[in-house]
């Protein structure tokens, strides 16, 4: 009988032992994202994981675990960088340069491209603003201080001739979250707004506006790692950009069905709900691309340097990265 206890709780103790060791071997990969169609990527794969089919996880193996954390903008999840509270995000150009820049390249590296295109700046229909120096006197609204679309607005108004400031000059260029962009375009308190879909589509649709500027063929958005997350974990970094790749070429190929689960997951997360027609329309101006280069990112130092963002020319050796 005592046998047979002692033989029960050391069977007990090693189950014990074996769930502490699994739980102790878990991984944890911490991704960031905005709530935007130009991050559709981690979109479709946050609304898969609610059908119970984890893209990354079921790539990445049984102990990984993907925590999403969700940013208004570029630079707040750069911080988070820093803080090293996130190992991946998906982010705009400026703020993964100017990260890199302000850290002399030693905590942050571009791992992929994500999406091209689906920006643009909208003014009021009716409008008579046609070419920079038309905005002196004039408000415009950006998605944060910083980011790539603030950036591209306070460059293309200087190198049409205007002083711009962070705070003010010959145009106000007024950092505003997304979703009060539109209500004070709506209200005819701001006359233009630098942004990306699908605030773009909803700016035409639902406020009347109209397009003066359309990024194309831009880097909108990239995939991000913090240095020393590449560096302590290359290979666990090396599956979640494959499987980056892999879900990429399936929005490619599945455009109606990323759609749609890009906008069950705008609905569930965020309370947002965009219609098919719109998320069509933003879809048609966007690029999905997990490519991305080096040398693509010198427009964007030239930008970031005429608007004062940055001072010098950073080295861009170690920007981009791939596992």
């Amino acid at each position: 009988m005592r046998y047979g206890l002692r033989l029960l709780a050391m069977t007990a103790f090693s189950l014990l032992g074996m769930l502490v060791s699994a739980q102790a071997q878990q991984t944890t990969v911490r991704v960031g994202h905005f709530p935007n169609i130009t991050h559709v990527q981690a979109l479709v794969a946050r609304a898969l994981e609610r059908q119970g089919k984890g893209w990354f996880s079921e790539r990445l193996g049984p102990n990984v675990k993907i925590e999403w954390y969700v940013y208004n903008a570029g630079p707040s999840a750069m911080e988070a960088i820093f803080a090293k509270s996130l190992d991946l995000t998906y982010v705009g150009p400026n703020p993964a340069l100017n990260a890199y820049a302000r850290s002399r390249g030693d905590e942050v590296r571009v791992v992929a491209g994500a999406v091209n295109g689906g920006s643009a700046l909208v003014v009021q229909q009716g409008s008579t603003l046609e070419k920079p120096a038309d905005f002196k006197g004039k408000r415009m609204a950006t998605p944060q201080f910083g980011n790539t679309q603030d950036v591209a607005a306070r460059a293309w108004l200087i190198g049409g001739g205007l002083r711009i400031t962070q705070t003010g000059g010959d145009a106000q260029v007024l950092p505003t979250s997304n979703p009060d962009q539109l209500s004070l375009f709506q209200s005819k308190q701001i006359d233009a707004v630098w942004t990306v879909e699908p605030w773009v589509s909803r700016l035409e649709s639902e406020a009347g506006g109209k397009i003066l500027v359309e990024e194309k063929e831009a880097i909108t958005t990239v995939l991000v790692s913090s240095a020393d997350f590449l560096a302590k974990n290359r290979d666990l970094a090396k599956r979640f950009v494959s499987a980056h790749r892999e879900l990429s070429d399936w929005i490619q190929k599945n455009p109606d069905e990323a759609q749609r689960l890009a906008r069950d997951e705008l609905q569930a997360s965020f309370r947002i709900d965009m219609g098919a027609e719109l998320v069509a329309r933003a879809w048609s101006r966007m690029t999905i691309t997990p490519d991305v280069t080096r040398e693509a990112f010198q427009s964007f130092v030239a930008s970031a340097q005429r608007v004062g963002f940055l001072r010098d020319t950073p080295d861009l050796a170690r920007l981009v990265e791939s596992p």
